[in-house]
């Protein structure tokens, strides 16, 4: 992924997302249909692995979630899946820290490895759904921020970012951005799936909405249905 013309970011994705895979990621992420976890989360964890073999001192930060899309579904569908993982001891050297968040308030002076800069303002975090790749990171830019407590556990060290779905690489440049202002050393990033990237004006169609490691993940679990 060419995260700004300079800066080239190595993603792994574990299927392209169309026919099957895009079923079942949308009946996971919005239907309930939560017997596809184990299913998806092996997809991940392969992927994963073929990021960086074991991971050995390697960082997972996954993407947030909105808070808009948390309260609709309950959970997020990268920390289950990553905590699916975890559970099942399929996570080899990786250690998962939940370094990031949503902030509504951009940062004027935040910066990629490539000097992409937040503008000053507040984020729009409404759904991207029909937007071009332009479009997409004016939005998202400045939108994501570091977790204070965790900086220490990411400063210095290789990161790989995970997220469910790469559309445009708009959400994974902000996130590579909040966290190489956080000290974090990105090396690269692994999804669970990715469509066809647009042209920089063109529109994206079909495209779903996208946001202590034991700790983490233990807080992330999907909450029973009421």
């Amino acid at each position: 992924m060419d995260v700004d013309g300079s800066v080239i970011l190595p993603v792994v994705a574990a299927a392209v997302y169309r026919e099957e895979m895009a079923q079942a990621v949308l009946s996971f992420k919005r239907h309930g249909q939560y017997q596809l976890e184990n299913a998806l989360a092996k997809g991940l964890g392969r992927a994963i692995r073929a990021s960086l073999g074991n991971g050995a001192n390697v960082r997972l930060v996954p993407v947030p979630s909105s808070a808009s899309a948390y309260r609709k579904r309950g959970f997020s569908p990268v920390h289950l899946l990553l905590r699916n993982l975890w559970l099942h001891g399929e996570l080899g050297g990786f250690v998962v820290v939940d370094a990031l968040r949503k902030s509504s308030r951009i940062n004027r002076g935040s910066t990629t490895p490539g000097g992409i800069r937040g503008a000053a303002g507040m984020a729009n975090h409404s759904g991207q759904k029909g937007l071009g790749r332009g479009q997409r990171a004016r939005r998202v830019r400045g939108s994501m921020m570091s977790r204070t407590p965790r900086r220490r556990l990411i400063r210095g060290q290789p990161c790989i970012i995970v997220d469910d779905v790469l559309t445009t690489g708009a959400t994974l440049a902000e996130a590579a951005r909040a966290l190489h202002a956080a000290g974090g050393i990105v090396v690269g990033a692994v999804v669970l799936s990715a469509t066809r990237a647009p042209d920089a004006g063109g529109v994206v169609s079909e495209a779903p909405q996208v946001s202590d490691s034991h700790k983490d993940l233990e807080k992330n679990k999907r909450r029973k249905d009421e």
